[in-house]
């Protein structure tokens, strides 16, 4: 579980506001991305503290937009915060994050899908995956478009201890919409039990930590937005190939609840069947 951290008394020097920089920039939300921004400074400090103690921390944001969780990281006394941002729009207003705070900001310009973590710190933050997790976070106010595939990515990337991974058991504190954070930490039993429970909580203690109001981001979602926080386990409670029990927990929610039993029947029977194929062609070879 993630410890409550304090925010550094080692601030940066006064800026101007994240209204004050997206009217500096013209910046826009942009539609297509569902790009929504936060422009609170306490609830982006609360976000940071619910990482956990970020002091002399290694963090990689993900969509940092105009940066306003980037200002709470940085606060935070961090060794070093990297930024990925694929809208150049963003570009210069975290530049000017990067020249309040030298030698602790790295922005690139590059999608989170495709963006090579693993090779981003330094390998002497590695630590075995049965040890205390790695001085290495993962923090993001993420699009909706992206949170569910980038999500279903890493925790891949947890069953194959590879990607952000590498360095140990990596936390990661994330937005969501409320709807889909309440589905991710969904106990046994609840009516949000879902595919995404399953595929999180089977690779990591996942937890809701807060709920953040629409009105709180410019533009209003539609929306309330959930933050979650995960703690990848050092055991599996499933020891299987991860795109097996991907593939067989999509066939148990494909019915309704009281269904669910058929989607696994029918993944049961189609392996039995392929076993037996597989079976019938190995004879047939041995009889040639």
């Amino acid at each position: 579980m993630a410890a409550s951290g304090k925010l550094s008394t080692s601030r940066l020097p006064p800026l101007p506001t994240i209204r004050e920089i997206i009217k500096l920039f013209r910046l826009q939300a942009a539609k297509q991305l569902s790009q929504n921004f936060l422009l609170d400074l306490r609830l982006t400090d609360k976000i940071v503290r619910k990482a956990g103690n970020l002091t002399n921390a290694y963090v990689y944001e993900v969509g940092p937009g105009p940066g306003g969780i980037t200002r709470s990281i940085l606060n935070a006394d961090v060794t070093e915060l990297l930024v990925v941002e694929k809208d150049t729009r963003f570009i210069p207003g975290l530049q000017m994050l990067s020249d309040a705070a030298p030698g602790k900001l790295r922005i690139v310009h590059g999608d989170v899908l495709t963006f090579k973590v693993e090779k981003a710190f330094s390998e002497s933050l590695k630590r075995p995956w049965e040890d205390d997790p790695p001085n290495v976070h993962i923090i993001g106010n993420l699009p909706f478009s992206v949170s569910t595939p980038l999500i279903i990515k890493w925790l891949e990337n947890i069953s194959c201890r590879d990607g952000p991974f590498v360095y140990g058991r990596t936390q990661m504190t994330l937005t969501f919409q409320k709807e889909v954070a309440e589905r991710l930490a969904a106990n046994t039993g609840s009516k949000q039990r879902s595919r995404l429970s399953v595929m999180a909580q089977y690779l990591c203690n996942v937890r809701h930590i807060f709920t953040i109001p629409g009105q709180a981001f410019v533009p209003k979602p539609e929306v309330d937005v959930g933050v979650v926080h995960f703690t990848p386990l050092v055991q599996p409670k499933i020891e299987q190939p991860f795109k097996l029990v991907e593939k067989v927990v999509q066939n148990v929610f494909q019915f309704r609840r009281k269904y669910c039993h058929r989607g696994l029947g029918e993944e049961l029977k189609r392996r039995k069947n392929k076993n037996e194929e597989k079976e019938e062609d190995d004879a047939e070879n041995y009889r040639l």
